[in-house]
């Protein structure tokens, strides 16, 4: 009778399980994608084929980063506090893949955002918080957060401050250089570069924190890595146990040395690129850019570079250099199984897109993927998604109708993509069937 009981009760447990996983969705990762419709026009985006997209929600603020819970919860970080909810949570209750309950909290802007364990962490432009989650991953009291770092520089140039946890306890945070290139008079035409760049000192790096440890300030923290202008898209590669990161290049190499560089070559030049860091690296910015035309790190123009000349022998290599001023905004490694085996362990870049590539046309608006193997770019980086900015070439920043900023994977391997223009947030998901 005994054993009897014992196997009613293991088919029921059983039972559950399947119903379970069959509320969360569909696919190889956890249910759900499978039950997903992609939008008849894929929202607008060009895709490989075999993928579709959907719009998730819209019109919600000026979405930046952005992290998808275990349960399909979706938080974003608003660049600016909307109806004084600068963090939005996004519920499907019906599994359709729309968004249909909407609550928020948090009354700053910002652009960092990550859950990590039993927290949500979300950063203002100077400060880092983080909120209690419950066995749900939802927010236990969205009015009283916990301040974890405080006083991190924001002078209105770079002051975004995009974060991401390591696996030791460990929170990592952009601190971008208020300048373009360390002039003496910033952004000034001749004006040549300060030695050494004080800006160093405080900001263009990294910063590594305790992610437990409350109200911290620059004095509890570690400069994790330096001469890096600036960066938005950062994330860890667990299969590399490593930090990567994207760096936005410096600007208006021909506005301020139009005797040693062209339009086209400013329009071109220097090349967003990714990093491979570890404590310690020195990235190069202000003395020098990468030009990924020549394949080489040149001395800037504001400490005697003309074009020609190498410098930063000490400095890191970028592991992939992009094309000038596309803003490298979100940067994901792939770590689902909904997606074809060739994207695991690779790197999707979101790329928000140019605003001074004049005379040419504007460039970036999408996401491109790097393939990897064994934690190093294995191939050509090549156009994911496209279409976010629009039909036509865009001539002027404001002509792109969508800019993607913010990444994430959802627990069925959904790639998730914000914009920051109309607040859109985009679906992409494999067709399997």
């Amino acid at each position: 009778m005994l054993m009897q009981k014992t196997k009613v009760c293991l088919i029921v447990a059983m039972a559950m399980t399947a119903i379970t996983s069959s509320v969360f969705a569909g696919g190889p990762d956890k249910p759900g994608a499978n039950n997903v419709k992609p939008d008849a026009n894929n929202a607008g985006l060009k895709l490989p084929a075999g993928f579709g997209a959907l719009k998730v929600a819209d019109s919600l603020g000026r979405t930046r980063h952005i992290t998808v819970t275990n349960n399909g919860g979706i938080y974003i970080k608003l660049d600016r506090a909307k109806n004084n909810n600068g963090i939005l949570y996004l519920q499907d209750t019906n599994g359709d893949g729309k968004i249909d309950k909407k609550t928020g909290f948090g009354g700053y802007g910002g652009t960092g955002i990550y859950v990590k364990g039993d927290y949500l962490y979300a950063t203002s432009n100077e400060d880092i918080y983080r909120y209690k989650l419950d066995a749900q991953q939802q927010v236990i009291d969205p009015e009283h957060p916990e301040l974890v770092v405080t006083g991190l520089i924001n002078r209105r140039q770079h002051e975004s401050k995009s974060i991401v946890l390591d696996d030791n306890g460990n929170i990592y945070v952009n601190i971008g250089a208020y300048s373009n290139s360390c002039q003496t008079q910033d952004r000034t035409a001749g004006s040549m570069g300060m030695q050494p760049c004080p800006i160093l000192d405080s900001a263009a790096g990294i910063w590594q924190f305790k992610a437990n440890k409350l109200n911290q300030t620059y004095g509890d923290g570690v400069r994790y890595a330096t001469g890096l202008r600036n960066v938005v898209g950062l994330d860890w590669n667990k299969s590399q146990n490593q930090l990567f990161v994207m760096q936005h290049g410096r600007d208006q190499l021909h506005d301020l040395f139009p005797s040693l560089y062209t339009e086209k070559q400013s329009a071109d030049l220097p090349a967003e690129c990714m990093y491979a860091l570890k404590q310690g690296s020195d990235c190069g910015w202000p003395y020098i850019y990468y030009d990924q035309n020549q394949h080489k790190k040149m001395l800037a123009p504001e400490y005697g570079g003309d074009g020609k000349k190498t410098g930063g022998d000490n400095a890191e290599d970028p592991v992939v250099a992009f094309p000038g001023h596309m803003a490298p905004n979100g940067l994901l490694f792939y770590t689902g199984t909904q997606f074809p085996e060739r994207y695991r362990n690779g790197a999707f870049v979101a790329f928000h897109g140019s605003w001074n590539r004049s005379p040419e046309n504007q460039a970036g608006f999408f996401v491109v993927f790097v393939p990897f193997k064994d934690g190093k770019p294995s191939g050509k980086w090549e156009v994911f998604a496209d279409g976010f900015a629009g039909p036509g070439p865009v001539k002027s920043p404001g002509d792109a109708a969508h800019r993607p900023c913010g990444l994430a994977q959802g627990p069925d391997g959904s790639l998730y993509v914000t914009d920051d223009v109309k607040g859109t947030v985009y679906r992409i998901v494999y067709k399997t069937k």
